[in-house]
């Protein structure tokens, strides 16, 4: 166990840095598929959004299993939620938008799942920005984990962003909008104690 402790953080931070190394190597090889800048965009969002996805199943499966130590990545996975994200709005307003302001907020204002992105955007901001020690210890406990309750209303506007953003072939947003609704109903409090009941079971 202590190994699996020790071990844990490097092997987490390399896995979720291989999307972005990927990435990097596909464009300078000129992988990238006849739309480079399409392909950049929604690979970020997606990796953005499983990992929002895994960030948010860590304490079911600490309950379920007891495994106490994989709280540790907790927020790791939450500030890579916030790199990748930021990298998929950066893509959209950099290589897609050119930084045209007054394009970009008249997109946010008529696109749908671009207003709704954008708002799943700025529910992670104050998270990412609150996410250190220094910053639980100013706000308090408690006002920090109410603050960052913020992170469903921000996981359900990225799988309606995606929805909304592919149109007609909706199954791949679909799994993601049915494991999001697991994980809530795994933090209901009946659920939640059964998933406490089963780990003595097993234990």
């Amino acid at each position: 166990m202590k190994k699996f402790a020790f071990w844990l953080k490097p092997v987490v931070f390399v896995l979720c840095t291989l999307p972005a190394l990927n990435l990097i190597y596909a464009g300078l090889h000129g992988n990238l598929g006849a739309n480079p800048v399409e392909t950049i965009t929604h690979a970020t969002g997606e990796w953005a959004l499983r990992m929002l996805l895994v960030t948010l199943a860590i304490t079911p499966l600490r309950k379920l299993t007891g495994l106490n130590t994989i709280m540790r990545v907790r927020r790791m996975f939450g500030l890579f939620v916030f790199f990748y994200v930021s990298a998929h709005l950066l893509t959209y307003a950099w290589l897609d938008a050119f930084f045209d302001l007054a394009y970009i907020w008249d997109d946010i204002a008529k696109r749908l799942y671009i207003t709704v992105g954008f708002a799943g955007f700025c529910l992670l901001l104050p998270l990412a920005l609150t996410s250190s020690n220094a910053m639980i210890r100013r706000l308090g406990a408690k006002r920090w984990q109410g603050l960052h309750r913020l992170v469903y209303p921000a996981a359900l506007a990225g799988v309606l962003h995606f929805w909304w953003l592919v149109k007609a072939d909706v199954r791949e947003p679909f799994i993601y909008a049915a494991i999001l609704a697991i994980l809530m109903l795994a933090r209901a409090s009946p659920i939640a104690s059964r998933l406490r009941h089963i780990r003595a079971a097993t234990s």
